[in-house]
């Protein structure tokens, strides 16, 4: 089964501060794990969303909003997508990543669809 695995958005990761270097090598050797047991199929971090936009639909009208978007807690700051064997085999491997923020942080994972609607 696919999974994305979203790391939540902080007031930090909002305002653009980095982690630090510890931080940066930490995750890095938690993604080479992953490559390592064939389960990262891709993984980013994002740029906070000041930077992006958002499209509104209301019928066939169309409207643009310019970030950023005020509720940080309904934010993603980073993703990954893994092939994994199961819902428990995710969470395990959630359970071994480094915590992501300086501080309290959370991370969602969600079981992704197929084209056709399906588990994927």
């Amino acid at each position: 089964m696919r999974v994305m695995v979203m790391v939540k958005a902080t007031r930090e990761s909002e305002a653009g501060e980095m982690p630090g270097t510890d931080l940066l090598a930490a995750m890095g050797k938690f993604n080479e794990e992953l490559v390592r047991a064939g389960v990262l199929l891709a993984g980013e971090g994002l740029h906070p969303s000041a930077r992006g936009k958002r499209v509104r639909f209301s019928g066939n009208e169309r409207a643009v909003i310019d970030g950023p978007f005020a509720e940080t807690k309904e934010l993603i700051a980073g993703f990954w997508l893994w092939q994994v064997k199961s819902m428990d085999e995710a969470v395990e491997w959630v359970r071994r990543c480094p915590n992501p923020m300086h501080g309290d942080s959370e991370i969602e994972i969600r079981q992704l669809l197929d084209y056709t609607g399906r588990e994927g």
